[in-house]
């Protein structure tokens, strides 16, 4: 028995989260959830989206599975993602891009990795205001946090029997951060000579990834990049709805859709589940229950190959909860 924390979130979190939980117990896994809440709903309870019991509960269970969270605008408060990743220190953000046949999509046969540094960068917040004139944000970019990034994605292709690391970067514009980056990539790479190693400027990445994205394998770069590429490399294969994501670090792990809390159409029953599914795929393997993530992966891959039961937004009309019941059919 496993005990995991659950974080259903907001907006369409709550439905997208049991329907996640409906399919794994068709799997027949065997999870506890300690079910707690972030999100809007808590700032006028508690005075932040992220309460102290909540980080609790991911170090007590060391594992946790979240929806999405609405990041408020303008109100002073960090986004719940980043303040997760930094108060655990989950240095690693992991997203799987896989093509499934069955969805509509101008590629087929894609399956890459992004392995995204996930603490500093422009993300560690480091800000300040130049008088009336301006704003500047500072690019923070460590050798120790570079090197354990780059580390965990060689260990990841070996681990999963890829081939090729490719490290992006701008390190011709941006010598010093970028650099310290890239140089470090490489001195990671020299005591991995079984895995492939290369580097590519991210502009270039850009482009390429929609030119042929089925020549790339395991991607590694540093925050902002990883944040702006991995949603590209989504959109290669349906939409945010579909991909999964990862948060790792040395003692602790939350596993998450990586899109948006969708408002617009919360409790209504649309929502496409197959993002939180296939992160609760990845939170499985991380636990070491790889024959209930295989099944649950087979099932959801003959649900899109048949085509017959298929949320709104895969061009299809089926409801979350009857997206959910095909996939439990499978199984």
């Amino acid at each position: 028995m496993h005990k995991i924390t659950l974080i259903p979130g907001d907006g369409i979190g709550p439905e997208v989260s049991n329907a996640m939980k409906m399919v794994l117990e068709a799997s027949g896994v065997e999870i506890e959830w300690e079910e707690v809440q972030a999100g809007e709903a808590q700032i006028e309870k508690y005075g932040t989206p992220l309460p102290d019991h909540v980080i609790e509960a991911i170090k007590r269970n060391k594992i946790a599975i979240k929806g999405p969270i609405t990041t408020p605008v303008g109100k002073g408060f960090k986004s719940v993602n980043v303040t997760l990743r930094q108060n655990l220190d989950l240095y690693v953000n992991l997203r799987p891009v896989k093509s499934f046949k069955g969805i509509e999509s101008r590629y087929s046969d894609i399956d890459l990795v992004i392995v995204r540094e996930n603490t500093e960068d422009l993300y560690a917040g480091i800000e300040h205001k130049i008088g009336n004139y301006g704003a500047e944000s500072i690019k923070l970019i460590t050798k120790p946090a570079s090197q354990r990034i780059v580390e965990f994605a060689f260990k990841y292709a070996k681990n999963n029997k890829r081939s090729t690391v490719t490290a992006v970067h701008k390190a011709n514009i941006m010598k010093l951060s970028d650099g310290l980056f890239l140089n470090t990539a490489r001195e990671v790479a020299e005591h991995n000579t079984e895995i492939n190693f290369n580097d590519l400027i991210v502009d270039a990445a850009a482009m390429n990834l929609v030119i042929n994205p089925q020549k790339y394998d395991v991607m590694v770069m540093p925050n902002l990049y990883g944040d702006i590429l991995s949603d590209l490399c989504a959109g290669l294969v349906g939409g945010l709805g579909i991909i999964p994501g990862a948060n790792i670090g040395k003692d602790y792990a939350v596993f998450e859709a990586v899109h948006g809390s969708a408002p617009d159409i919360a409790g209504q029953n649309k929502a496409n589940p197959t993002a939180l599914i296939q992160s609760a795929i990845m939170m499985l393997r991380h636990i070491g229950e790889y024959e209930h993530a295989d099944k649950i992966e087979a099932a959801l891959s003959k649900v899109f190959l048949e085509g017959k039961v298929l949320t709104g937004d895969l061009g299809g009309s089926a409801t979350t909860t009857e997206f959910a019941e095909a996939i439990c059919k499978k199984l």
